[in-house]
């Protein structure tokens, strides 16, 4: 996995965006209340939701270590970290 571009974790799985994961990962919590499932359906949603939250989680840490890095670069000419 890298910092610009995590993968889901499965072997042959399509790689995704922040953005996807998230909307992926919104559909399956309406679908989980929505409810009428079998336990099935719902425990594979649940694993599904599980993995879209850690690929989420994957690029938010990716963004925090990129803004670390950046705040602790000195600016051009003035030596400090440049705001944001």
């Amino acid at each position: 996995m890298t910092e610009e571009n995590p993968e889901q974790h499965g072997p042959g799985e399509q790689r995704l965006s922040y953005e996807q994961a998230r909307d992926q990962l919104a559909e399956v919590v309406r679908r989980l209340e929505t409810g009428g499932l079998t336990l099935e359906e719902s425990l594979g949603l649940w694993e599904r939701g599980e993995k879209l939250a850690g690929i989420c989680e994957e690029w938010l840490e990716g963004a925090r270590a990129r803004l670390a890095a950046a705040m602790s670069e000195p600016a051009e000419g003035d030596g400090q970290a440049a705001p944001f």
